[in-house]
């Protein structure tokens, strides 16, 4: 399960200044050396993301969809693609109330589905999600799901995961940067099947990025910076454990 935050901020600071309808639409090229959990060998990866992340009325919703291909014909990342959504209700909202308990702003559902296509995979994961108040974030969120699995083939029992992401703006004279991205932990499952299991996981996938467009007078429309990647038990693959930078290019529409 690969989530790539990317301008989920807009989201969470749109959530948590009111109700007002919104949508960002975005392309992200990322390059590095990545692993393949079946193999245990490295190869160069291109990964391109189409993503929109967007408000309404009564919550949010963020749509990502990767196309990746690597350097290696082995039946991994071999033009492949994966995609996850994860539209929210806000009770707050729903309730048509203010609300605020501490460092929580926004208590709200959450349903997400993920899907591989090459794989097959199809998985729901319905929740709640906590937004949080944090000084000098503009956003930071938690997520509580389960993980239900509706894959063709070979299944697994349900699951947890647990993640949290978040944003921060630095201002470095007339420079911008952004630090963001998320990191979670998903519980290990057994196969229905009773075959094997997949291991616990921790992905973690902080990203560095720096407004270029300052430099040319379109200030946040393209950004340039790294994604690291951190991945423990791969795909839940024990002991396959990954921790690779990628270059991570955005180009965002007005």
């Amino acid at each position: 399960m690969k989530k790539i935050v990317g301008m989920m901020a807009l989201i969470g600071c749109i959530g948590l200044s009111g109700s007002t309808v919104f949508a960002q639409t975005e392309f992200h090229y990322a390059r590095g050396s990545l692993l393949n959990p079946f193999t245990g060998e490295y190869s160069s990866t291109n990964i391109l993301t189409f993503q929109n992340a967007g408000t309404w009325k009564l919550g949010s919703s963020f749509f990502f969809i990767d196309f990746l291909d690597d350097a290696t014909d082995d039946g991994f990342n071999d033009k492949e693609f994966y995609g996850e959504w994860y539209p929210t209700l806000s009770f707050p909202k729903l309730l048509g109330r203010n609300f605020k308990m501490g460092p929580v702003v926004d208590v709200a559902f959450i349903s997400g589905l993920n899907y591989d296509g090459d794989a097959n995979i199809l998985k729901y994961l319905p929740g709640v999600r906590l937004s949080w108040q944090i000084p000098g974030f503009i956003f930071v969120n938690t997520d509580f799901t389960s993980v239900i699995d509706y894959s063709d083939g070979t299944r697994h029992d349900s699951g947890f995961l647990f993640d949290i992401s978040w944003l921060k703006i630095m201002n470095f004279g007339n420079q911008t940067f952004s630090f963001m991205g998320h990191a979670e932990y998903i519980s290990a499952v057994d196969l229905k099947d009773g075959s094997g299991t997949y291991e616990a996981w921790i992905l973690a996938q902080p990203q560095f990025v720096w407004d270029i467009g300052n430099l040319f007078d379109t200030p946040n429309a393209f950004h340039v910076g790294i994604e690291l990647q951190y991945w423990s038990n791969k795909l839940g693959v024990k002991g396959q454990d990954e921790f690779r930078p990628q270059l991570l290019i955005v180009w965002r529409l007005d």
